[in-house]
């Protein structure tokens, strides 16, 4: 039986409240330090806070036995190619030692299940997995999922403040 199959008996999956602030944030943590990226999260107790009473925003928890054991996340956005939403979700965690049990495609049939019962113009969901998480592609395989490379370019705020000011100002004539 593969792991997609073993029933994930005992666990509920439900919508994260304001109330859960801290329980996602801590999982998000969790999932950050697993990716040794803990030094890029910089949202807050509080901005956790704002973000769940956001309509758009979404995260799905799996509970057992009272226990968090994982979360899917990720907002509602338009996207100008298509012309309409798409969900872009942001991660998929399931602790280490709730693997193995079905729980992560349990939270991908519960967040396509939510999508599909929100609207009739089911979205478009996309998301980025790292290239060296081969259990994650063969994992999103498996779902129907279409993988695809592609390179994600970030531009901070100090790195396009500093080229625009190395540059003439826009309207000074050559």
């Amino acid at each position: 039986m593969s792991p997609e199959t073993i029933p994930a008996t005992g666990v509920q999956i439900r919508r994260a409240t304001v109330e859960d602030a801290a329980t996602v944030l801590t999982l998000l943590l969790e999932l950050a330090a697993h990716e040794h990226t803990a030094h890029a999260v910089h949202a807050t107790l509080d901005d956790w806070r704002c973000m769940l009473a956001n309509p758009a925003v979404l995260v799905l928890l799996a509970v057992s036995d009272d226990q968090p054991v994982g979360y899917v996340s990720g907002i509602r956005q338009l996207n100008l190619w298509l012309g309409r939403d798409i969900f872009a979700m942001d991660d998929l965690y399931v602790r280490a030692e709730a693997r193995d049990r079905g729980i992560g495609g349990r939270l991908m049939a519960a967040l396509a299940d939510h999508l599909t019962s929100q609207t009739d113009d089911r979205p478009l969901i996309t998301w980025g997995v790292r290239d060296d998480n081969d259990a994650g592609h063969r994992f999103y395989e498996r779902l129907g999922a279409r993988l695809r490379t592609k390179v994600v370019a970030a531009w901070t705020p100090n790195a396009y403040g500093s080229y625009v000011s190395s540059r003439p100002p826009l309207d000074a004539k050559a």
